[in-house]
């Protein structure tokens, strides 16, 4: 009774999901690794036939020694009319170049969306198949460690989104073909962390782009800068360009975020690449420069976060409150505090000889993550800000926490508070907050 009972909830269940409409059953097969969709075709007579349909592929060479096959054989069978993703990770020894060629263009004739093209390293570098210089339905490319040789430009007039990790270029000419044929092109990723590649000048000219991230860990090898010119560019994010020029042409940037590693001589020229910023993030690497006088102006700017663990950051601080007129948030912050040192060589915090304007009418929110309490300097800076900012609201001043061998510290650095506390503030109404750890916060 029991074991009918179960027989006849199986069949049931079977039903139920054979009563699905075919436009969900799919989508829910693309939800699925393509290898495991493809065994699906024993369920039942419906599903037979119906992988063949699933609009979504991926395939994984996961060292199956006859990939190449395999993927071969589902193409034969495939029938579904428009494709939305294929995705392909492969490594030299398992893929012909030219099936990747030959998948790739069964795919764009099915006006395919979405390209992923990952290659496993290898000491011979997989060379970017031909067959991609051209379709006119392709949304998003991405491209992971291969050899970029194009001599002429592309046509990818439906490209958004472009990914470009670990890739080498042969000249720079190959960078300019890939992105002249992208007159849509939103979103740029470069990633280029230990990755070489025979280029000087890496250029990125598209007047559609929205937001560019560069992620460059190369220490100078190769290639020498980078020329920017994006004119429509709302978000730049920049990542451990140390060693490098830089020149950049972004008039309507907002937002612009420097990490990590990088490193630049503070000039009239770069600070006018970034004029337009309403949100600016500079975390810059020692030697910092700064190029004095400076007749850049950011007029938009409103909020401003400035690393803290570089040696005389403040020198950046006092520059940027001297030109930026309508600051209303500052935040001060240091992301990898176990690699400074008490000890810091950083030489004496110079306040600004006039007051700035920010602090004097705009200012409203002060953040400090990981202030170093023992430091003068830091102190000094403090203490600036809480006596001249008049319409400060909140000010949230963030310690490191002390281990448990240092307790002898704990007083001192108590001690220390209150004399913050006690600096007379330019805004009577200014919220004074201490934290000390995510669990521990004093209110003065």
């Amino acid at each position: 009774m029991e074991q009918e009972r179960l027989r006849n909830r199986g069949i049931m269940k079977e039903d139920r999901m054979n009563q699905l409409p075919e436009e969900l059953l799919l989508h829910i097969l693309s939800l699925l690794p393509t290898e495991t969709v493809v065994t699906t075709s024993v369920l039942s007579k419906r599903w037979r036939s119906l992988w063949k349909l699933v609009p979504n592929l991926e395939f994984d060479s996961d060292h199956h020694h006859t990939f190449s096959e395999n993927v071969c054989k589902f193409f034969l069978s495939h029938k579904a009319p428009v494709l939305k993703s294929l995705h392909l990770k492969f490594g030299l020894h398992e893929v012909n170049p030219v099936d990747v060629g030959i998948w790739v263009g069964i795919a764009f004739a099915r006006n395919l969306r979405e390209l992923v093209l990952h290659c496993l390293p290898h000491p011979e570098t997989f060379t970017f198949p031909s067959s991609l210089c051209t379709c006119n339905t392709l949304e998003t490319l991405e491209l992971k460690f291969f050899l970029v040789d194009i001599t002429s430009p592309v046509l990818m007039k439906s490209l958004r989104t472009l990914r470009l990790q670990f890739l080498g270029f042969r000249g720079d000419e190959s960078i300019c073909n890939l992105l002249s044929g992208c007159p849509v092109l939103e979103d740029l990723v470069v990633d280029r962390c230990g990755y070489c590649h025979d280029v000087v000048t890496f250029t990125i000219s598209v007047p559609s782009l929205q937001r560019l991230w560069i992620h460059e860990d190369n220490h100078g090898e190769g290639i020498r800068g980078y020329m920017i010119n994006v004119p429509s560019l709302k978000f730049l994010e920049i990542i451990g360009l140390k060693g490098f020029d830089l020149c950049l042409n972004a008039p309507e940037l907002v937002e612009a975020y420097f990490f990590e590693g990088s490193s630049y001589i503070i000039s009239e020229k770069f600070l006018g690449s970034l004029k337009s910023a309403r949100h600016l993030s500079l975390d810059l690497s020692p030697p910092l420069e700064i190029a004095y006088p400076t007749r850049s102006n950011f007029d938009q700017l409103i909020s401003l976060e400035i690393g803290t663990r570089k040696a005389e950051w403040w020198n950046l601080l006092t520059l940027m409150l001297e030109i930026s007129p309508k600051l209303q948030v500052l935040k001060l912050t240091d992301e990898y505090l176990n690699f400074r040192k008490d000890g810091l060589v950083g030489g004496k915090w110079n306040e600004p000889k006039y007051v700035p304007e920010c602090l004097l009418s705009h200012l409203e929110k002060f953040v400090w993550i990981r202030y170093i309490w023992e430091r003068e300097e830091e102190k000094e800076v403090a203490t600036y800000i809480l006596k001249n900012a008049r319409r400060l609201k909140k000010a949230t001043i963030s310690t490191n926490s002390i281990e448990s061998n240092e307790f002898n510290k704990l007083e001192r650095r108590l001690n220390r508070l209150k004399e913050l506390d006690g600096v007379v503030r330019a805004s009577s109404s200014c919220h004074l907050l201490f934290e000390f750890d995510s669990s521990c916060s004093i209110h003065f």
